[in-house]
């Protein structure tokens, strides 16, 4: 049996990327996986399931701006499950613009995808569920740019011009207060709250961009399995003594 037989995990962003690599890694470990995704999940959902028949898949195709829809997708877990033990908050988008060039449109388009949707997925999934049962476990995928400003990093090896803008910088500093406040909050309940900060990792989000890695301690790209790894543990009732922690997993980009 796995560490997480039988625990249910909303995942959002897990067509791919990290999201598909801990709903994969969950899975591996006996979860039953509710992907949630602006983008079609079906063949992140057939993999798993070819995988690890055990585990039960549901995609839901949604936008998660919209507090509606997450309250359908929350609604509809519980429905069919009963439960709902493990929140990982991962969707994201990440606007490259500077200040002088933002908009208003990615600006909000970045707090609310990164920041507001975990906030929401959080309040809707939390307060009514994971505090009935007095158990539950919040991963919040922040990113090491929400720690320094934005990693150096560009759309060509020539010009490092690209470097994640503020608005995505901002949000996921958010992120990090977020998991904080909420670990204070529902630590003596039996609920934990953890981020995991990725730094240069492979995924849609970062496709195009040259990072400089030669300022890594690790001078390669990390891979969404580098960071599910992560997730997995504060995942896992072994973790129940950390809340409100946030793990680089970065390369070492940070000490470089």
């Amino acid at each position: 049996m796995g560490k997480l037989e039988g625990h249910v995990a909303i995942i959002t962003g897990a067509s791919g990327g990290i999201g598909g690599g801990c709903a994969y890694r969950l899975a591996q470990e006996g979860a039953h996986i509710v992907i949630v995704d602006l983008l079609d999940a079906a063949e992140m959902a057939a993999q798993i399931t070819q995988d690890f028949s055990n585990s039960k898949v549901r995609t839901h195709q949604i936008d998660i701006r919209n507090n509606n829809e997450i309250q359908a997708v929350v609604d509809q877990t519980i429905e069919e499950f009963g439960k709902i033990d493990i929140l990982i908050n991962n969707a994201g988008t990440a606007g490259r613009l500077d200040i002088e060039e933002m908009t208003e449109e990615i600006w909000e388009r970045d707090l609310n995808t990164n920041l507001k949707a975990a906030f929401f997925f959080i309040q809707k999934v939390v307060y009514p569920h994971m505090l009935s049962t007095g158990y539950g476990r919040i991963v919040n995928i922040s990113s090491i740019s929400g720690m320094n400003g934005g990693q150096v990093s560009g759309f060509n090896e020539d010009s490092w011009k690209g470097r994640s803008g503020p608005a995505y910088a901002a949000s996921k500093g958010g992120v990090i207060a977020l998991t904080k406040w909420v670990a204070k909050e529902l630590g003596s309940k039996g609920i934990t709250c953890n981020s995991v900060a990725p730094g240069a990792v492979e995924s849609r989000i970062t496709a195009g961009i040259h990072y400089n890695l030669d300022s890594q301690v690790i001078k390669r790209m990390g891979q969404p399995a580098d960071i599910a790894e992560a997730v997995c543990y504060f995942s896992t009732p072994e973790s129940s003594y950390t809340t409100g922690q946030t793990l680089r997993v970065d390369g070492g980009a940070v000490f470089a």
